[in-house]
């Protein structure tokens, strides 16, 4: 590898919307995210859906789905 070329590898810290800070290896300075694992929700459990327009409705009279367990 040549000498001077290669940016300097340093931990930084990771900052979430949510509010969660992490620290990561990185070669920028500083890191922002919309969602990490402590607020998406394949990671904490609970889905938000967003319906616009009835499309949640929509799908689930097309195939016959219903809330019945």
């Amino acid at each position: 590898m040549k000498d001077g070329i290669h940016p300097k590898y340093k931990t930084v810290k990771v900052r979430c919307a949510c509010g969660n800070e992490f620290e990561v290896g990185s070669t920028v300075d500083e890191i922002r995210v919309d969602i990490c694992s402590q607020c998406h929700p394949f990671f904490t459990g609970k889905q938000k859906l967003i319906d616009t327009a009835g499309r949640v409705e929509k799908f689930q009279r097309k195939y016959g789905l219903n809330d019945k367990k």
